[in-house]
């Protein structure tokens, strides 16, 4: 338990730690500039070639880079689009590998239609690929909604 704290204290204090956070922290604020340009280019560009998405309403899973890339090109060329920004609270960095988590609260809502929206917590973790942090992993909880992206039963 006490190495585990150690490791923990370790992780946000080892050299370049800051640097990586401010890193990781541009790649979303990247990500979600993208997504509200529908930026399709810039959005592959933070993701890791095995990156997942976990949804937050059914925990439906979108595998790898290409199947993400495909699902966002569609979402994004229709008129009224789903627009995302995904807001870190925090963001810790392992001491042991190239990697952190990143936690925090996001919001989607219909571009043309700002009644429907739906909200909630997500984590996702990140690793460095040739000195690059790029998304593996995001796990997304809905929390609130309302108007259409309210989640009905399956």
């Amino acid at each position: 338990m006490i190495a585990a704290l150690l490791l923990a204290a370790a992780a946000s204090h080892w050299p370049g730690a800051a640097q990586a956070e401010q890193q990781i922290r541009a790649q979303r604020a990247a990500f979600n500039r993208a997504i509200a340009t529908g930026d399709i280019p810039a959005i592959a560009s933070v993701l890791a070639d095995n990156a997942q998405l976990i949804g937050g309403d059914f925990s439906t899973l979108t595998a790898g880079k290409e199947a993400q890339v495909a699902r966002w090109s569609e979402g994004l060329k229709k008129q009224s689009r789903d627009i995302y920004v995904r807001t870190p609270d925090r963001i810790t960095l392992s001491p042991l590998l190239p990697m952190a988590m990143e936690s925090g609260r996001w919001r989607g809502a219909d571009s043309k239609s700002p009644r429907d929206w739906a909200s909630g917590v997500y984590s996702a973790k990140w690793r460095r690929f040739a000195g690059s942090w790029k998304v593996e992993t995001e796990t997304y909880m809905t929390t609130a909604c309302g108007g259409d992206w309210c989640p009905k039963e399956r």
